[in-house]
């Protein structure tokens, strides 16, 4: 049976807060734990209305202290931003404080433009270096206290907090080149399906040219997707017209909070295009418990993946929550969790952090 987690890039709705959307992420990690996925991850994206965390590390530490059992952790870091020492020390501390349960989630991708990537830049004489390799392997140098003796940074490795905890680290990406580096490391990969559909063929490959790691004796492979589950199909898909549209916008370079039901159907109405046709490029499963649980079963397929991290954009956060337990439900997953979360905190399970009537 093919593992889920989630991935939440903390949305925002229309006429609600960025706030508001960071205390629905942990309401929603939450009812995740209860239900019994297996990882919760939260994204990293700045300078955009509509999705509102813009520091992974300012939630794993949240989340991971009011749940028990998900993996917790970043998807991801974008690590061109930052020094490979202070996000080895930051997930150590984690892995520390919640060992066992803390994963390092590292993209190379700059989850903004190119003016706020120069801004979060801390010399900006020029233009970073396009390096990411080398991070990479300064950050991986850290944690598995690999690196050359005679090197200056020798002595860092072994001081990270959290030792002898570790976090696991993971590559995610959506291009070829990911694929490459996840395989050349012996890491473990994710491949985000909800930015490229086209992502068997890079799979394959990774498989293929795994090289075993001192960590990972065979390639892990896991696939991140759009889905969104109703009681039906028509009621799925009427939710997704507001991640459609926002998707529409964004290839325009228009940047909004997530637009209401209501909003997305008045704007397809004044488009030639139907909104199931405005985002071909891209895959999204929608639809009734079995449809959802069909398309699922039928990606890790075609991937060959052990797991899909399920990201779900809608602009009511009561919906979204009822969409991770519907699929939870037609997957069979924590029904003991479950009940006992609702014994505890009541039918609608609405968590002390953020009604689950939230917007």
């Amino acid at each position: 049976m093919v593992r889920l987690g989630v991935l939440d890039q903390a949305p925002v709705s229309a006429g609600s807060t960025s706030a508001r959307a960071l205390a629905n992420s942990i309401d929603l990690a939450l009812l995740a734990d209860a239900l019994g996925y297996h990882r919760y991850w939260v994204a990293e994206h700045h300078a955009t209305p509509a999705l509102a965390c813009a520091a992974p590390e300012a939630l794993i530490g949240p989340i991971a202290a009011v749940t028990r059992h998900l993996r917790v952790g970043s998807g991801g870091v974008m690590l061109p931003h930052y020094s490979p020492l202070k996000v080895a020390e930051t997930f150590t501390m984690f892995a520390g404080l919640f060992p066992g349960r803390i994963d390092l989630g590292l993209g190379r991708a700059p989850g903004t433009d190119s003016a706020t990537a120069y801004a979060l830049q801390r010399d900006r004489r020029q233009l970073a270096p396009d390096d990411f390799p080398q991070q990479l392997a300064e950050l991986l140098g850290y944690l598995y206290d690999r690196i050359p003796a005679d090197h200056p940074f020798a002595r860092l490795a072994a001081a990270l907090p959290g030792r002898p905890e570790m976090p696991e680290p993971w590559l995610l990406g959506s291009s070829p080149q990911s694929g490459i580096w996840a395989a050349e490391l012996g890491l473990p990969y994710m491949f985000a399906d909800f930015i490229n559909p086209a992502g068997a063929a890079i799979a394959r490959h990774y498989r293929r040219d795994f090289t075993r790691s001192q960590t990972l004796a065979a390639p892990r492979l896991g696939v991140a997707a759009s889905v969104i589950c109703a009681e039906t199909d028509a009621e799925a898909d009427r939710l997704a017209a507001s991640g459609r549209m926002l998707s529409t916008l964004l290839r325009r370079g228009t940047l909004v909070p997530v637009p209401s039901i209501e909003t997305a159907q008045r704007f397809f109405a004044e488009q030639s295009q139907p909104p199931n046709g405005t985002v071909a490029a891209r895959r999204a499963i929608v639809g009734a418990p079995a449809t959802v649980r069909a398309g699922i079963v039928a990606l890790a397929e075609e991937y060959g993946a052990e797991e899909v991290l399920i990201v779900t954009i809608t602009h009511d956060h009561a919906a979204r929550r009822r969409s991770y337990e519907l699929i939870a439900q037609a997957f069979g997953l924590g029904i003991v969790r479950t009940w006992k979360y609702r014994a505890r905190h009541g039918q609608a399970a609405i968590s002390p952090w953020c009604s689950a009537a939230s917007p």
